[in-house]
Protein backbone atom coordinates (compact mmCIF):
# COMPACT_ATOMS: atom_id res chain seq x y z
CA UNK A 1 0.00 0.00 0.00
CA UNK A 2 1.11 3.55 -0.66
CA UNK A 3 1.89 6.09 2.02
CA UNK A 4 -0.66 8.78 2.81
CA UNK A 5 0.40 12.30 1.79
CA UNK A 6 0.57 15.07 4.37
CA UNK A 7 -1.78 18.03 4.21
CA UNK A 8 1.18 20.21 3.36
CA UNK A 9 2.32 18.28 0.29
CA UNK A 10 1.09 21.06 -2.03
CA UNK A 11 1.91 24.04 0.19
CA UNK A 12 1.82 25.39 3.72
CA UNK A 13 -1.34 25.16 5.82
CA UNK A 14 -3.02 28.61 5.84
CA UNK A 15 -4.77 30.31 8.73
CA UNK A 16 -8.56 30.60 8.83
CA UNK A 17 -9.77 34.11 9.67
CA UNK A 18 -13.37 34.83 10.68
CA UNK A 19 -14.22 38.52 11.09
CA UNK A 20 -17.48 40.15 12.21
CA UNK A 21 -19.76 37.59 10.53
CA UNK A 22 -23.44 38.43 10.72
CA UNK A 23 -26.49 36.47 9.61
CA UNK A 24 -30.22 36.62 10.38
CA UNK A 25 -33.02 34.22 9.55
CA UNK A 26 -36.03 36.50 9.32
CA UNK A 27 -36.09 38.37 12.61
CA UNK A 28 -33.81 35.89 14.38
CA UNK A 29 -30.17 36.88 14.77
CA UNK A 30 -28.14 33.70 14.18
CA UNK A 31 -24.67 35.29 14.09
CA UNK A 32 -23.88 38.68 15.59
CA UNK A 33 -20.29 39.46 14.65
CA UNK A 34 -18.06 36.68 16.01
CA UNK A 35 -14.37 36.92 15.09
CA UNK A 36 -11.48 34.50 15.63
CA UNK A 37 -8.47 32.99 13.89
CA UNK A 38 -7.33 29.37 13.58
CA UNK A 39 -3.56 29.28 13.33
CA UNK A 40 -1.95 26.66 11.05
CA UNK A 41 -1.93 23.20 12.62
CA UNK A 42 -4.06 24.18 15.62
CA UNK A 43 -7.21 22.52 16.92
CA UNK A 44 -9.84 25.09 17.86
CA UNK A 45 -12.98 24.05 19.72
CA UNK A 46 -16.15 26.05 18.98
CA UNK A 47 -18.62 25.60 21.83
CA UNK A 48 -21.81 27.13 23.20
CA UNK A 49 -25.35 26.18 24.27
CA UNK A 50 -27.89 24.91 21.76
CA UNK A 51 -28.84 27.72 19.38
CA UNK A 52 -25.62 29.64 19.98
CA UNK A 53 -24.79 29.76 16.25
CA UNK A 54 -22.06 27.13 16.03
CA UNK A 55 -23.44 25.08 13.14
CA UNK A 56 -24.64 28.25 11.41
CA UNK A 57 -21.08 29.56 11.43
CA UNK A 58 -19.85 26.16 10.23
CA UNK A 59 -22.28 26.40 7.33
CA UNK A 60 -21.07 29.90 6.47
CA UNK A 61 -17.45 28.73 6.32
CA UNK A 62 -18.33 25.74 4.13
CA UNK A 63 -20.56 27.99 1.97
CA UNK A 64 -23.91 26.38 2.66
CA UNK A 65 -25.05 29.77 4.02
CA UNK A 66 -24.25 33.28 2.78
CA UNK A 67 -23.69 35.76 5.63
CA UNK A 68 -25.05 39.28 5.31
CA UNK A 69 -21.73 40.85 6.23
CA UNK A 70 -18.27 40.03 7.51
CA UNK A 71 -15.21 38.28 6.17
CA UNK A 72 -14.07 34.66 6.11
CA UNK A 73 -10.64 33.98 4.61
CA UNK A 74 -8.43 30.93 4.32
CA UNK A 75 -4.93 32.21 3.67
CA UNK A 76 -5.26 34.51 0.66
CA UNK A 77 -8.60 32.99 -0.40
CA UNK A 78 -11.85 34.87 0.22
CA UNK A 79 -14.16 31.99 1.07
CA UNK A 80 -17.30 34.08 0.71
CA UNK A 81 -16.54 34.47 -3.00
CA UNK A 82 -16.37 30.70 -3.52
CA UNK A 83 -18.94 27.97 -4.03
CA UNK A 84 -19.10 24.92 -1.75
CA UNK A 85 -17.06 23.02 -4.35
CA UNK A 86 -14.55 25.86 -4.41
CA UNK A 87 -14.11 25.63 -0.64
CA UNK A 88 -13.26 21.93 -1.02
CA UNK A 89 -10.79 22.82 -3.78
CA UNK A 90 -8.79 25.14 -1.48
CA UNK A 91 -8.34 22.36 1.08
CA UNK A 92 -11.29 22.48 3.48
CA UNK A 93 -13.18 19.28 4.35
CA UNK A 94 -16.02 18.78 6.80
CA UNK A 95 -18.17 16.16 8.45
CA UNK A 96 -21.84 16.58 9.42
CA UNK A 97 -23.86 15.87 12.55
CA UNK A 98 -25.82 13.19 10.71
CA UNK A 99 -23.86 10.40 9.05
CA UNK A 100 -24.14 10.51 5.25
CA UNK A 101 -22.45 7.27 4.20
CA UNK A 102 -23.80 4.97 1.48
CA UNK A 103 -25.02 1.93 3.46
CA UNK A 104 -24.84 -0.66 0.65
CA UNK A 105 -21.36 0.36 -0.52
CA UNK A 106 -18.23 -1.08 1.01
CA UNK A 107 -16.28 0.94 3.55
CA UNK A 108 -13.37 1.48 1.15
CA UNK A 109 -15.72 2.67 -1.61
CA UNK A 110 -17.36 5.10 0.81
CA UNK A 111 -13.94 6.48 1.71
CA UNK A 112 -13.04 6.78 -1.98
CA UNK A 113 -15.94 9.17 -2.54
CA UNK A 114 -13.97 11.71 -0.50
CA UNK A 115 -11.37 11.92 -3.26
CA UNK A 116 -13.88 12.98 -5.91
CA UNK A 117 -13.25 16.72 -5.55
CA UNK A 118 -9.55 16.39 -6.38
CA UNK A 119 -9.53 13.66 -9.07
CA UNK A 120 -8.78 14.73 -12.62
CA UNK A 121 -10.36 12.23 -15.00
CA UNK A 122 -14.00 12.96 -14.13
CA UNK A 123 -17.22 11.28 -15.17
CA UNK A 124 -16.48 11.16 -18.91
CA UNK A 125 -13.11 9.48 -18.44
CA UNK A 126 -14.65 6.89 -16.13
CA UNK A 127 -17.52 6.24 -18.60
CA UNK A 128 -15.10 5.75 -21.51
CA UNK A 129 -12.76 3.55 -19.50
CA UNK A 130 -9.69 5.61 -20.40
CA UNK A 131 -6.30 4.20 -19.25
CA UNK A 132 -5.60 7.33 -17.20
CA UNK A 133 -8.82 6.71 -15.26
CA UNK A 134 -7.73 3.23 -14.28
CA UNK A 135 -4.32 4.41 -13.08
CA UNK A 136 -5.82 7.21 -11.04
CA UNK A 137 -8.42 4.91 -9.48
CA UNK A 138 -5.72 2.44 -8.45
CA UNK A 139 -3.70 5.22 -6.81
CA UNK A 140 -6.73 6.53 -4.94
CA UNK A 141 -7.76 3.03 -3.84
CA UNK A 142 -4.26 2.36 -2.51
CA UNK A 143 -4.43 5.64 -0.59
CA UNK A 144 -7.86 4.76 0.82
CA UNK A 145 -6.59 1.40 2.05
CA UNK A 146 -3.53 3.05 3.62
CA UNK A 147 -5.80 5.52 5.40
CA UNK A 148 -8.09 2.76 6.66
CA UNK A 149 -5.07 0.85 7.91
CA UNK A 150 -3.74 3.90 9.78
CA UNK A 151 -7.13 4.28 11.48
CA UNK A 152 -7.47 0.56 12.32
CA UNK A 153 -10.37 0.19 9.89
CA UNK A 154 -8.79 -2.00 7.21
CA UNK A 155 -10.37 -5.13 8.73
CA UNK A 156 -13.83 -3.82 7.78
CA UNK A 157 -12.77 -2.25 4.48
CA UNK A 158 -14.76 -4.66 2.32
CA UNK A 159 -17.86 -4.73 4.57
CA UNK A 160 -21.02 -2.81 3.58
CA UNK A 161 -21.07 0.35 5.68
CA UNK A 162 -24.68 -0.24 6.73
CA UNK A 163 -23.77 -3.38 8.67
CA UNK A 164 -21.32 -1.67 11.04
CA UNK A 165 -21.75 -0.09 14.51
CA UNK A 166 -22.42 3.62 14.86
CA UNK A 167 -19.04 4.41 16.39
CA UNK A 168 -17.26 2.73 13.48
CA UNK A 169 -19.38 4.70 11.00
CA UNK A 170 -18.25 7.95 12.62
CA UNK A 171 -14.61 7.01 12.04
CA UNK A 172 -15.36 5.98 8.45
CA UNK A 173 -16.91 9.39 7.84
CA UNK A 174 -13.75 10.97 9.24
CA UNK A 175 -11.66 8.83 6.88
CA UNK A 176 -13.77 9.98 3.93
CA UNK A 177 -13.13 13.62 4.82
CA UNK A 178 -9.41 12.92 5.11
CA UNK A 179 -9.38 11.54 1.55
CA UNK A 180 -9.72 15.17 0.44
CA UNK A 181 -6.24 15.74 1.94
CA UNK A 182 -7.56 18.74 3.85
CA UNK A 183 -5.57 21.63 5.20
CA UNK A 184 -8.53 22.48 7.45
CA UNK A 185 -10.77 19.73 8.81
CA UNK A 186 -14.15 20.86 10.15
CA UNK A 187 -15.81 18.39 12.52
CA UNK A 188 -19.47 18.98 13.39
CA UNK A 189 -20.47 17.01 16.52
CA UNK A 190 -18.20 14.02 15.76
CA UNK A 191 -18.82 12.48 19.21
CA UNK A 192 -22.60 12.67 18.95
CA UNK A 193 -24.10 9.27 19.78
CA UNK A 194 -20.81 7.69 20.89
CA UNK A 195 -20.21 5.98 24.22
CA UNK A 196 -17.49 7.28 26.55
CA UNK A 197 -14.78 4.88 25.36
CA UNK A 198 -15.51 5.70 21.71
CA UNK A 199 -15.27 9.42 22.43
CA UNK A 200 -11.83 8.99 23.99
CA UNK A 201 -10.70 6.88 21.04
CA UNK A 202 -12.00 9.43 18.53
CA UNK A 203 -10.29 12.30 20.34
CA UNK A 204 -6.97 10.47 20.27
CA UNK A 205 -7.45 9.63 16.57
CA UNK A 206 -8.10 13.28 15.66
CA UNK A 207 -5.08 14.48 17.64
CA UNK A 208 -2.80 11.81 16.15
CA UNK A 209 -3.93 12.52 12.58
CA UNK A 210 -3.42 16.26 13.12
CA UNK A 211 0.10 15.61 14.38
CA UNK A 212 0.93 13.29 11.47
CA UNK A 213 -0.63 15.36 8.67
CA UNK A 214 -0.32 18.91 9.93
CA UNK A 215 -3.85 20.12 9.12
CA UNK A 216 -5.87 22.50 11.28
CA UNK A 217 -9.14 21.50 12.94
CA UNK A 218 -12.32 23.43 13.75
CA UNK A 219 -14.31 21.30 16.17
CA UNK A 220 -17.95 21.88 17.11
CA UNK A 221 -18.77 19.51 19.95
CA UNK A 222 -21.01 19.31 23.05
CA UNK A 223 -18.78 16.69 24.68
CA UNK A 224 -16.69 19.05 26.80
CA UNK A 225 -14.16 16.43 27.87
CA UNK A 226 -13.23 15.87 24.22
CA UNK A 227 -13.07 19.58 23.41
CA UNK A 228 -10.96 20.47 26.43
CA UNK A 229 -8.59 17.53 25.99
CA UNK A 230 -7.55 18.15 22.37
CA UNK A 231 -8.13 21.86 21.66
CA UNK A 232 -5.27 24.36 21.56
CA UNK A 233 -7.83 27.16 21.95
CA UNK A 234 -11.56 27.32 22.58
CA UNK A 235 -14.03 29.87 21.22
CA UNK A 236 -17.39 30.27 22.99
CA UNK A 237 -20.55 31.53 21.28
CA UNK A 238 -23.85 32.46 22.86
CA UNK A 239 -26.81 33.99 21.01
CA UNK A 240 -24.58 34.38 17.95
CA UNK A 241 -21.92 36.41 19.75
CA UNK A 242 -18.43 35.43 20.88
CA UNK A 243 -18.36 35.73 24.65
CA UNK A 244 -14.78 34.59 25.19
CA UNK A 245 -11.79 32.82 23.62
CA UNK A 246 -8.65 31.34 25.10
CA UNK A 247 -6.87 28.30 26.48
CA UNK A 248 -9.22 25.44 27.46
CA UNK A 249 -8.63 25.76 31.21
CA UNK A 250 -9.20 29.52 31.16
CA UNK A 251 -12.38 29.21 29.11
CA UNK A 252 -13.80 26.49 31.37
CA UNK A 253 -13.45 28.80 34.38
CA UNK A 254 -14.80 31.93 32.68
CA UNK A 255 -17.88 33.29 34.53
CA UNK A 256 -19.85 34.00 31.33
CA UNK A 257 -19.20 30.46 30.08
CA UNK A 258 -20.39 28.98 33.36
CA UNK A 259 -23.52 31.15 33.24
CA UNK A 260 -24.23 30.30 29.57
CA UNK A 261 -24.11 26.57 30.29
CA UNK A 262 -25.48 26.39 33.81
CA UNK A 263 -27.53 29.57 34.29
CA UNK A 264 -27.04 32.57 36.50
CA UNK A 265 -28.05 30.83 39.72
CA UNK A 266 -25.30 28.23 39.26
Amino acid sequence: MTSVPDAGDDGAVPALVVEEVRLRFGGVVALDGPSFTIEPGHIVGLIGPNGAGKTTLFNCISRLYQPESGRIAFGDKDLLSLSADGVADVGIARTFQNIGLFPTMSVVDNVLTGAYSRTRTGFLGAALGLPMTGREERRERDEAWALLESMNLARVGREPAGTLPYGTLKRIELARALMQRPKLLMLDEPANGLIHEEVLELAETVRQLRDERGFSVLLVEHHMAMVMSISDRVVVLNFGQKITEGLPADVAAHPEVVEAYLGGAA
